[in-house]
């Protein structure tokens, strides 16, 4: 295995070159920084820096946020506010006309009189003086009233124009600080030469949010092992923002589809909705997906259409791409041919199964060197979803071949070679059963001949697995899947390196093999992920398309995933693409859950199960006749009835609190807008964020 964890060889199987890398586009303006923007598009680096981040509830997109009050403030009706503007305007203008027309007398001028000399009477200098005073008097009547009647509130409120759009792309930067960008943690550790280098290159425009974390994380490393400091200065001195490049040299993704925020791991998916449902504090501010969220795994929920690829699995795998290339994390994005997961030069590693043009292969096994290991990976992807299959007992067939072919041969039998040996095919079984002989390896031969024994028996899982090889044994994938050194094959085990990765599955023509591959791929990252030895990585998998691939032992797989510093993200169109048994079990392993327009009630159900109930506080009104004993009164009643053409009642007003669902199947059905969805959010630290209401379109 090389650096980037591919198994390489010197012999491999001539294949096309496949098409040429995409040409790197440069990246939508708005986003922050990159090295080539012009001053005028966008923040520097150390104006990105001191944007204010402050901490703020799970999901919360943290870059320039504004902490809201947890309780809405009580807002007066603007109706009320105009009569009660009118009403002190009335009032302030009798006072005036009393003391004007000395209604009230005269003492309201004594300070006039007191502070002016006798000789200035009849005078222009008293003239002047007076009609300042009663300037003076004027305003005092007018803010005194004004603050009565509450004038400045409803000014702002008829003059403040509604808000449109969204919220600046980037917020005002925080109050001037410390410069990071001048990177005094190398400062205080004596890295003075190192540190004038980044920040010279910062000054110069060409450190982006990339290289800053990148080499801010070599720094990390360093710290916990002093052997690599001289390392580490060397790399900075000779290559400047270069430094401590990702194995691929790539600084940026050729192109952003979302806004990320790299300083706090962050991917903005789009707006708390305002309305009235949704928690004061939380109302109009953005919604954001970390590493410490998608640890909990995360399942989305919706019809085709309604944006679960380009508005939620894009935008994550292209926050965990970044992350990658700082060293952060490690993704695989697996999808059908030709979904927009992002171009080919955004991967280090693209696998198009049953391309004839694909430079990369896929390890049926996944790296495994344990025959019992691999038997348990493939039964779980052959047989995991078929009722009433034992995948124990399928493992334990496929162990007793697998074991003794890479005893024989010092590796794991191909597709045809599998088939061949599941069908008992007598040619090959009987040259692994000579081999075995020629090498005295006794112990396999006994395991051999138990499977030769329990083949045809009516237990036997035999049959079904080769059926199931048999999906892969086609002319399509002829050249895939190779075992014998000859191809260049993506193996799970590669996931201690911060690679980018991105498999393409032939949906199209091969619908149940691809769904055969995706098990085998979730079972595969589940294993490789717990059995990692360094998980400083963030290690996920974001499955687009995950119809049939749970089946109960991945689903225990990727509830473990959470303590192994890794993830999963499940991508389906209904939840009856998975077994009635497990929906249940889904919903409750899985800390983030998505429900997008459009699920049906059925599904509703389930998520409102989840999210279980609240207490709310309601207002029950009742409305009661009123009965008058006196004529006159009757009187006035049948006058009132008459005009208004309603009989006089009145209002008995309950207040209670009562336990309701925080979103019912019916509302998830039918009361979120196209382009929104419900999500809510668990976090591994064990913080949660109630479903809310979220606008994905901006």
């Amino acid at each position: 295995m090389d650096a980037d964890g591919i198994h390489d060889t010197s012999h491999q199987v001539p294949r096309p070159a496949g098409p040429p890398p995409m040409p790197a586009s440069p990246p939508r303006t708005g986003f922050i920084p990159a090295p080539s923007r012009a001053p005028s598009t966008g923040p520097t680096l150390a104006e990105w820096l001191r944007v204010p981040r402050p901490d703020a509830e799970v999901g919360v997109w943290r870059y320039g946020h504004v902490p809201r009050a947890a309780e809405e403030p009580e807002v007066t009706p603007t109706r009320q506010l105009l009569s009660g503007a009118a009403l002190s305007l009335l009032a302030g203008l009798m006072l005036w006309s009393l003391l004007w027309n000395g209604y009230l007398g005269s003492f309201w001028i004594w300070p006039l009189l007191m502070f002016t000399p006798d000789s200035w009477r009849g005078t222009t200098s008293f003239v002047v003086a007076g009609w300042v005073w009663y300037a003076i008097v004027a305003g005092t009547l007018i803010v005194g009233f004004g603050r009565l009647g509450r004038w400045p509130e409803l000014l702002r409120r008829l003059v403040r124009r509604p808000a449109t759009g969204t919220t600046a792309a980037v917020p005002a930067v925080a109050a001037e600080g410390e410069d990071l960008a001048g990177w005094p943690q190398l400062r205080a550790a004596g890295l003075t030469e190192a540190a004038e280098i980044l920040a010279r290159e910062a000054e110069a425009g060409r450190i982006n949010d990339v290289d800053y974390v990148r080499i801010s994380r070599a720094w990390e490393s360093v710290r916990a092992d002093t052997a690599r400091l001289r390392p580490f200065e060397a790399s900075v001195r000779d290559k400047g923002a270069g430094a401590c490049l990702h194995p691929s040299g790539a600084r940026d993704l050729p192109v952003r589809a979302a806004r990320h925020d790299l300083l706090m791991r962050q991917v903005l998916l789009g707006t708390v909705d305002p309305g009235a449902r949704t928690p004061y504090a939380r109302r109009g501010t953005g919604f954001a997906l970390d590493p410490a969220v998608l640890g909990t795994s995360l399942l989305a929920v919706g019809p085709s259409g309604t944006g679960k690829t380009g508005r939620l699995v894009r935008p994550v795998v292209e926050s965990l791409a970044l992350q990658s290339l700082a060293g952060q994390a490690a993704v695989i994005a697996v999808a059908a041919a030709g979904v927009q997961l992002g171009p080919d030069a955004a991967f280090d590693v693209v696998v198009r199964i049953g391309d004839p043009a694909s430079v990369y292969d896929l390890d049926l096994y996944g790296g495994a060197t344990d025959a019992d290991e691999a038997a348990v990976l493939l039964a779980e992807a052959f047989v995991g979803n078929i009722p009433g299959m034992d995948v124990r007992r399928a493992a334990t067939a496929l162990g007793q071949l697998l074991g003794p072919f890479h005893t024989a041969y010092g590796r794991f039998p191909s597709v045809p070679e599998l088939r061949e040996l599941l069908d008992q095919l007598k040619p090959a079984v009987d040259a692994l059963r000579q081999t075995l002989e020629d090498a005295g390896q006794q112990t396999m031969l006994r395991e051999l001949d138990a499977r030769v024994r329990q083949h045809g028996t009516p237990a036997d899982p035999g049959h079904v697995l080769a059926d199931r090889v048999a999906l892969l044994d086609r002319p399509a994938f002829a050249g895939f899947f190779d075992t014998s050194g000859q191809s260049r094959p993506f193996s799970m085990a590669a996931l201690e390196h911060p690679l980018r990765v991105r498999i393409d599955l032939p949906e199209r023509g091969h619908a149940d093999a691809s769904r055969m591959l995706a098990r085998l791929l979730l079972a595969q990252f589940n294993a490789a992920a717990a059995a990692r030895a360094d998980r400083s990585l963030f290690a996920f998998l974001a499955l687009d398309d995950a119809a049939h691939t749970l089946t109960a032992g991945t689903l225990r797989g990727v509830q473990r995933l959470r303590s192994a510093n890794a993830g999963v993200l499940l991508a389906l169109r209904s939840l009856d693409e998975v077994p009635e048994e497990l929906r249940t079990p889904l919903l409750g392993a899985v800390g983030c859950r998505v429900a997008f327009a459009g699920v049906t009630t059925w599904d509703g159900k389930r998520f409102a199960e989840a999210w279980g109930t609240e207490w709310v506080e309601t207002r029950d009104v009742t409305h009661r006749t009123v009965f008058a004993d006196q004529p006159l009164t009757r009187a006035i009643h049948s006058f009132r009835k008459l005009v208004t053409g309603k009989a006089v009642t009145t209002d008995a007003v309950t207040v209670r609190q009562v336990e309701r669902e925080r979103w019912s199947a019916s509302d998830l059905a039918h009361a979120v807008p196209p382009g929104h969805a419900v999500l809510s959010l668990d976090s591994v630290r064990g913080e949660r964020a109630a479903p809310l209401l979220v606008n994905l379109t901006t």
